[in-house]
């Protein structure tokens, strides 16, 4: 233990970052919180709720449609978090950054315009078994709609997505390719950068889930080469209700708007209108002003620490909680080895995944369990659920045995 705590963070720097937090600082059920559900949502640091409030007492206007200071102040705050968040995925054009509500309101807008832009009848969407649902479904009801077929490239039984198993499933009628860049259930990073060339060999657009990849690693949506990126503030330490849609400012440009109303409009007649050019097309609507400022605030928080910081310690984590849940007797991990983000599921023989998170939650620990939105998947691992632990650069490897002594218990409380 001594080997990996060091691999991870002197123990004064973890404790000041925990620090940061003041959900971890609170007790549940009398006890020390342990929190292991990061894939859902990420607890906030102080420095992101200071932003929010501020942005309320001392920024609370609408922007772009102000002329007064309040306004200006806001809009320029406003406007400013564009230029981070193409700092933390090395876009190249902040009018390429659309604020969303969330990674499934990204997705959604997307299936909604790239199918009316680019998807005829007969065409293909290619999905993967991987998917959460908000990558699944938006597809499904777009292919339908516009006449077209989605075809879903497969996992083998451990999980695991091949590149020959996708490039199998495209063809020249394959127009999108939707895919994760992390797992939520296995945490299985996917190979993007390959998959984005297979696309540009058919010609499809390439639509990438970063939900749950953004918080752990360095994203350079260059690098990768994909056509869309989409993740959601409240998974990256900031808060609920925004979201990213990054997207290539050529194909942008092209595309027709999802929500219309106020804002996205340059010229209102009575039987049609002129609109804004993007990234204002696809942001009908007062956005959610002060949660974006908090975002910025919540980008500014890791990189400070550093994204390759983070990832470090993360991994070196994430290997001693596997270590440590395989001497759990009666519990299989699920998935295969390789390249993940900190996310792991199991199964406790003889105990339902619902019964293991009550019993972890009387003890202060927070887990998940169910089918985390992703059935398909679980359909080809051939269980019905599972438990989910998400870890973060603020867990420490005391949580992580308590969790596994906490595991050992409910097993034989159960058998």
């Amino acid at each position: 233990h001594a080997i990996v705590r060091a691999m991870i963070a002197a123990p004064v720097a973890l404790h000041a970052r925990r620090a940061d937090f003041p959900a971890l600082c609170r007790p549940v059920n009398g006890l020390p919180l342990i929190y292991l559900d990061h894939a859902a949502t990420s607890q906030k640091p102080q420095v992101v709720l200071d932003a929010l409030m501020t942005a309320y007492v001392e920024r609370c206007a609408n922007v772009h449609r102000g002329v007064y200071a309040l306004s200006e102040a806001a809009t320029r705050d406003f406007e400013a978090v564009r230029h981070k968040v193409c700092s933390l995925i090395d876009a190249p054009d902040p009018r390429g950054v659309v604020f969303t509500k969330g990674t499934t309101e990204s997705l959604n807008l997307l299936a909604h315009s790239l199918g009316q832009r680019f998807v005829q009848p007969g065409d293909e969407v290619l999905v993967t078994q991987l998917e959460h649902h908000s990558n699944v479904v938006p597809w499904q009801v777009m292919a339908k709609q516009r006449g077209a077929t989605l075809v879903v490239a497969p996992v083998d039984a451990q999980g695991t997505l091949s590149l020959d198993a996708l490039s199998r499933k495209l063809s020249p009628k394959t127009k999108i390719i939707a895919c994760t860049h992390a797992s939520n259930v296995t945490g299985a990073l996917m190979d993007v950068r390959s998959i984005c060339q297979l696309g540009r060999q058919v010609g499809a657009l390439t639509v990438i889930d970063g939900a749950q990849a953004i918080p752990h690693l360095p994203v350079s949506v260059q690098e990768l080469g994909c056509d869309f990126y989409c993740f959601s503030a409240h998974k990256l330490l900031g808060p609920f209700g925004v979201g990213v849609l990054w997207g290539r400012t050529a194909i942008l440009d092209t595309m027709p708007p999802w929500q219309t109303g106020g804002a996205m409009v340059l010229s209102v007649r009575e039987t049609e209108s002129d609109y804004q050019p993007i990234p204002q097309r696809f942001e009908a609507g007062t956005q959610a002003v002060a949660e974006v400022i908090a975002l910025g605030a919540a980008i500014d928080y890791l990189q400070g620490i550093g994204l390759p910081e983070i990832a470090k310690q993360e991994d070196a984590l994430l290997q001693q909680a596997k270590q440590c849940l395989r001497k759990v007797p009666g519990l299989r991990l699920l998935g295969s080895e390789g390249p993940s983000v900190p996310v792991i599921s199991f199964v406790l023989d003889g105990v339902h995944p619902h019964d293991v998170a009550t019993a972890l939650s009387a003890e202060g620990i927070a887990v998940r369990a169910g089918l985390h939105c992703a059935e398909p998947l679980f359909s080809a691992l051939g269980v019905r659920g599972s438990v989910r632990i998400s870890l973060s650069f603020v867990n420490t490897i005391e949580e992580i045995e308590r969790l596994c002594t906490s595991l050992v218990q409910i097993g034989v409380l159960f058998r």
